[in-house]
């Protein structure tokens, strides 16, 4: 990933559609770099051993448990964005996973045709007309735009686990959500690694 390579006929490659926004890229990058050595000194090897030492059936559980806290997140933007069919669905998902599904372990909801949808603040300030925003790589939470980064304040108060007034819960939680997190993007990790230009590559799948 870099350079797009010129075509066969000798013809410049066509431009983007539209170029991604990132007037602070020398400063994105530095972030970039930082957030990298986290990563490939803790949060990487944490997630290789969690895969390699926790049943695949396991993680699914943890997973699903997870993507259901998230719910009630979802269902208020939806309700934000004017999409109130899509809220009651997502209600709908969290009150079945969440009884049936034993705390939202399993998943039932979608064997019963009920779509799984994420949304937050950001796409919500998206709906609203904020359309165009630049990017921007914060240390340790990665890739956003500015837009992102005032949904995400907004997101966050409405958390479930930020709920919890037990600090070694709630921090154990939010490490296991992480971990968990990473776990699932360790597929991509040869792609990145192989890339001429991997924060390009990050940038532009973000985007």
């Amino acid at each position: 990933y870099g350079t797009p390579a010129a075509p066969a006929d000798g013809s410049l490659p066509a431009p983007p559609a539209r170029p991604v926004y990132d007037p602070w890229e020398p400063m994105n990058r530095k972030i970039h770099a930082f957030n990298n050595a986290v990563d490939r000194a803790v949060a990487r090897p944490l997630a290789k051993a969690y895969v390699a030492v926790v049943p695949q059936p396991i993680r699914l559980g943890v997973t699903n448990f997870f993507d259901n806290l998230g719910s009630p997140l979802t269902f208020v933007n939806q309700v934000l964005q004017g999409r109130p069919r899509d809220a009651v669905q997502t209600l709908g998902r969290f009150v079945v996973n969440s009884t049936l599904g034993i705390g939202g372990l399993f998943d039932p909801a979608s064997d019963l045709k009920m779509k799984r949808r994420s949304e937050d603040l950001g796409q919500t300030l998206g709906m609203w007309g904020w359309r165009n925003s630049r990017y921007v790589e914060l240390p340790f939470f990665g890739p956003r735009t500015v837009r992102d980064v005032f949904g995400l304040a907004g997101d966050i108060p409405l958390s479930p686990i930020r709920r919890i007034e037990e600090d070694k819960i709630r921090i154990g939680l939010q490490g296991m959500q992480l971990v968990d997190t990473r776990a699932q993007l360790l597929a991509i990790d040869d792609l990145r690694d192989t890339a001429v230009d991997e924060y390009s590559l990050v940038r532009d799948a973000w985007m």
